[in-house]
């Protein structure tokens, strides 16, 4: 697998650049910490929180010392008066896909972390309501998960209108 070279840490985490952006590589247990002194060095708003199914793809360039795992979680924090955007990266892996929820840092993630959890199975643990948000209810699997069998089943969402 090749490396990327480690441009700098950044918060106790590889530092690497990508499409001119500043992308920082976090374990699970890493994230709060790193996302916590972001805030405090002035990225106030998080944009996205979304999950990534590296399953068929183990050889992405990741730098040296952060092992590949099969998803990832990519947090995405704006700063305005610099008019920057950084992302971190958090390898998660497929036994226990479990990282901790920004909520309490950031409220406005709540969705996007219930649609990683729905889609790939990605839990964030302290989240204030960890259910599903675009799947009904009784659905069984992870619709995004590269190994999620597709089917030819018909699924009727809450208040949908009736089949003519």
């Amino acid at each position: 697998m090749p490396e990327a070279p480690v441009v700098e840490t950044l918060h106790g985490v590889a530092v690497t650049t990508s499409a001119g952006q500043q992308v920082l590589h976090a374990t699970p247990d890493q994230l709060l910490d790193v996302v916590t002194a972001l805030r405090a060095d002035g990225y106030t708003m998080c944009v996205d929180v979304c999950g990534v199914d590296y399953l068929g793809h183990p050889g992405r360039t990741l730098p040296a010392g952060v092992e590949a795992q099969r998803f990832e979680v990519v947090v995405n924090l704006i700063h305005h008066a610099r008019r920057e955007r950084t992302r971190i990266r958090v390898q998660v892996p497929a036994e226990d896909p479990v990282v901790p929820s920004l909520y309490d840092l950031f409220p406005g993630t709540e969705a996007l972390e219930r649609e990683a959890f729905d889609m790939f199975g990605i839990r964030f643990d302290g989240h204030p309501d960890p259910t599903r948000i675009l799947m009904p209810e009784d659905w069984v699997g992870h619709p995004l998960r590269k190994d999620f069998a597709v089917g030819r089943i018909p699924v009727q969402f809450k208040g949908a209108p009736a089949a003519r």
